[in-house]
């Protein structure tokens, strides 16, 4: 009977080592502005805003749902120059104060540098009657200081 040794090849080369990938923010800018490209083209709800409370980006939809006009139109106009028109929960509807503005998710975000969530209400369409809108806000940072925030919204 013959017997039968198992043949091994042992190669030896230099070990492959991926390199690190670079990071794009130096070449492409800011947090803010990585972002803005992705909020204009979105199909879904969402804005955009920088520290200034200005608006660097909306999708159209987010425009149509918040009354906000055109993207084109929005853009560069800060919340609270009554850009975004936010009324309360009560049978009578009435605008927010400024103090209730700053507590709305997008501007939270800002200044908790935190993710924020709330219930806004907004009028419909130029019609009497207003729409309720949930609201998820997250801020964006450069090197751990916050420069904005993102906000999704959804009609509930």
């Amino acid at each position: 009977m013959e017997a039968r040794v198992a043949h091994v090849e042992l190669s030896l080369s230099e070990a492959f080592v991926p390199q690190a990938r670079t990071s794009i923010e130096p070449e492409y800018g800011s947090s803010v502005e990585l972002w803005s490209a992705t909020v204009a083209a979105a199909a879904e709800p969402c804005l955009l805003i920088d520290a200034d409370f200005a608006i660097v980006a909306v999708s159209e939809s987010a425009c149509q749902l918040l009354g906000l006009g055109s993207p084109a139109e929005a853009t560069g106009r800060s919340l609270l120059d009554g850009v975004l028109r936010l009324v309360d929960f009560t049978q009578a509807r009435s605008e927010l104060t400024e103090t209730e503005i700053e507590k709305i998710p997008p501007l939270l975000a800002l200044s908790s540098g935190r993710l924020a969530r709330g219930l806004l209400r907004v009028p419909a369409g130029g019609t009497p009657e207003a729409a309720t809108v949930d609201a998820i806000a997250t801020p964006i940072s450069d090197e751990g200081t916050v420069s904005g925030s993102l906000t999704f919204f959804c009609e509930v």
